[in-house]
């Protein structure tokens, strides 16, 4: 113990602990908390954040090295940021150096430099001239009163405020401007007066819109859940929401599910708003999140579109925080570092004393419970934007049916009527590739993944066996290793072999497919939008990837080949997950001027998640399942975590696991409020060559739930047979698989 200063460092690392550091050799002012420094690390050196300094160590002063450089003059992460993610990592039970380093793009976690920014501002012979000194030239002037304005604008604020690259060339070559660059931002783009934060006019709301706009305070921090059915103008209500923020000069924060939504929702954001976006995902190379991180950071950004991990991006000047789709599971992050995006995002606009808009036409039953407890404020719009009705619903019974690689005759027929009257249509099938299984019709051998519980699916595109878990590949046998029979059948059907049946009964038609296997390559999506944006009578066969967020104003039918897979999962989540994906996708048809049909095929039509679900009754069946959790204690009327092991020998996995089990109970016993399930196998027991167990807790208290996860977390890094396994903490889990 000693009253010289020390340094507390998170470093990206599996451990569940800081590292004391001496100060650097160099003299420098006390590092601020978020401030990047390189430290030696065993026999290397690695980037650390600075997470405090005090005047003690637990360590004798002989055995701490001093920091070996300090990488930023001011902290990366602002203070109610950096509070935000040590929150998240006490939450999640994950380590706090691999927490902060999530909120870094990976150029500044290996200790790269800030991007260089471009900047225009007047030169010295600029600067003297009058307001109106190039008034013949009308472009020329407006740039020259902007530069006068705010003294230096990036290209990017520019180009919002509808500047030319050959204006800005004219005054350069006149000697009029200079360019500069460097690290910090320079004034943003001014976004006072509608003028200059709308590029076109924004939509007539209806009342329910205009009600739901109205309700939301932008001085103050509360979650709000706009309720809306597909195609009620959820949207429209956000955009307008972003131009009250912007013209505050605030920033906006819209979190997205999916990658493949970005460039829609782009394009439609920068059609509205004359300011700087950002656009971040994983997608990006690293120079550009690097640029795109450092533009919200910066404030040169006025709006920032992202996925999950954007929940994390520092902003100069948040207002406002809008998590759409808030109800899909790609918000939850289901390997290492396990947050939910959407419940940071209501922690972090808690934090910041900014609104925070959530928005669903199916929203999560945890969502709906938190406006039953009051915490958030339910927002509903009815009916669809435009006057466009509901779709009608058609269950249609397919027991007895001949089926023709899984359509029935009645769908077929549907089908061909649309395209006779020019209309696109929707099928849905939510499982890639051509077939699920191939077997051995002589004796019954079936084509199983060396490395997974599970069936290899057939693919015919880039031929061979996939294994859709750890996608492992195989060639395609021609006789079955098992007796050399040449009768290999293929079972069951998935989108290859949906698009081959559906060209073969429409070979007139244009058939496009949907799915990771069609919209892999760069710009595959926004190209395959593009073909079906220009409403020509064609069919859509795909994934749940077509139920997420599109508009397709000409589709006129929708068809779901298999309701039935989610009637009977062990999973308590998957009535939920299939009455949300069902209306989801059902919601893409007649959303024009045409109304829209919806075709179901099930083997089950009087169960009652239909019979609500095609009475267009979401909010019904939404508490017909929170009765049943509430019966069984489930959430969200619980809290819950699973713990996880895996190993290459199962009986390793389940004895840590048990091991576990015993130290849970020595700790805290079961109870009608704390609740022990397990260990058992996962689901899918074997998966990727390793044998998986897990154990689940179910409490109703939530800190003592807490309480034991953070002592457990310590046991197992103190087990030494823990450390030659994996496993996982997964706070609010969302994924049993």
């Amino acid at each position: 113990m000693t009253d010289a200063l020390f340094y507390q460092v998170a470093v990206q690392s599996p451990l569940r602990r800081l590292f004391d550091y001496l100060p650097p050799r160099e003299a420098s002012a006390v590092l601020q908390p978020g401030v990047r420094v390189a430290v030696p690390f065993g026999k290397r050196e690695v980037c650390g954040i600075v997470v405090a300094h005090t005047c003690s160590s637990d360590y004798p002063i002989n055995k701490l090295k001093p920091i070996g450089a300090v990488l930023d003059s001011t902290s990366l992460l602002p203070p109610v940021l950096f509070d935000v993610l040590l929150w998240a990592a006490r939450y999640y039970q994950h380590p706090l150096g691999d927490v902060l380093a999530s909120a870094l793009p990976t150029t500044l976690r290996k200790g790269g430099s800030l991007p260089q920014q471009s900047f225009w501002r007047l030169s010295h012979h600029g600067k003297g001239l009058p307001n109106d000194a190039l008034r013949r030239a009308p472009s020329q002037q407006a740039l020259l009163q902007l530069l006068q304005q705010h003294g230096s604008l990036s290209r990017e604020a520019l180009t919002a405020a509808g500047i030319s690259a050959a204006t800005v060339r004219s005054l350069k070559n006149k000697e009029l401007i200079e360019s500069f660059s460097t690290t910090q931002s320079g004034q943003g783009f001014d976004l006072d007066g509608e003028l200059d934060i709308l590029a076109e006019t924004p939509l007539s709301l209806s009342v329910d819109q205009q009600a739901a706009l109205e309700q939301i305070e932008f001085h103050n921090y509360r979650s709000y859940l706009i309720d809306g059915e597909t195609g009620s103008g959820k949207t429209e209500v956000y955009l307008q929401a972003i131009a009250s923020v912007l013209r505050h000069s605030r920033q906006a924060l819209v979190l997205i599910p999916e990658i493949n939504l970005s460039p829609q929702t782009l394009a439609r954001f920068r059609a509205r708003f004359n300011c700087p976006i950002a656009l971040i995902h994983s997608g990006l190379s690293e120079r550009q999140r690097l640029e795109a991180w450092w533009a919200a950071a910066s404030g040169s950004a006025g709006i920032i579109i992202g996925t999950r991990s954007a929940a994390f991006v520092p902003m100069q000047a948040p207002g406002i925080i809008i998590v759409d789709e808030e109800h899909d599971s790609s918000f939850k992050q289901q390997e290492g570092f396990r947050y939910s995006a959407r419940d940071v995002a209501v922690m972090r606009a808690n934090r910041e004393n900014i609104p925070l808009v959530l928005g669903s036409a199916t929203p999560s039953l945890e969502s709906l419970y938190n406006c039953e407890q009051q915490r958030y404020r339910h927002l509903s719009i009815k009916g669809r934007h435009g006057g466009a009705k509901q779709a009608a619903w058609q269950l249609v019974d397919i027991r007895h049916s001949q089926l023709n690689t899984g359509f029935s005759q009645s769908v077929i027929e549907a089908i061909k009527t649309q395209l006779s009257e020019g209309n696109q249509i929707l099928v849905f099938l939510n499982r890639r590739g051509f077939a699920p299984t191939l077997m051995c019709h002589d004796c019954g051998w079936v084509a199983d993944c060396k490395h997974c519980d599970a069936h290899l699916t057939v693919h015919t595109n880039r031929p061979g066996l996939h294994c859709h878990h750890c996608e492992s590949r195989q060639a395609l046998p021609a006789n079955c290793p098992h007796c050399a029979s040449e009768q290999l059948n293929y079972l069951g059907q998935g989108t290859e072999r949906s698009e081959s049946t559906l060209q073969a009964l429409f070979p007139e038609a244009t058939v496009h497919r949907v799915d990771r296997d069609s919209t892999g390559s760069k710009r595959a999506m926004e190209e395959l939008l593009e073909q079906i944006n220009k409403n020509e009578p064609c069919i859509l066969v795909g994934t749940q990837m077509l139920a997420k967020g599109h508009h397709f104003p000409a589709v006129t039918l929708v068809v779901v080949l298999d309701a039935d897979t989610s009637l009977f999962s062990t999973d308590f989540r998957a009535l939920e997950k299939m009455g949300q994906l069902i209306t989801q996708v059902a919601g893409r048809a007649g959303r024009g001027a045409k109304p829209g049909v919806v075709m179901i095929q099930s083997h089950h039509c009087e169960h009652p998640v239909f019979e609500l679900l095609s009475q267009h009754s979401y909010g019904k069946f939404a508490q017909h399942l929170l009765q049943e959790r509430q019966f069984s204690a489930m959430p969200p009327y619980s809290n819950a975590a699973l713990i996880r092991a895996e190993f290459h020998q199962g009986g390793e996995a389940l004895g840590l696991m048990q091991r576990a089990r015993d130290y849970l109970e020595g700790q805290m016993p079961s109870s009608p409020a704390l609740r022990y399930l397990g260990p058992f196998p996962a689901a899918m027991e074997k998966r990727n060559g390793r044998y998986r167990y897990q154990l689940t807790l179910i409490a109703t208290e939530r800190r003592s739930l807490h309480l034991l996860l953070r002592g457990l977390s310590h046991w197992l890094e103190r087990d030494k047979s823990a450390r030659k396994l994996r496993w996982s903490i997964d706070v609010d889990p969302q994924d049993t698989i």
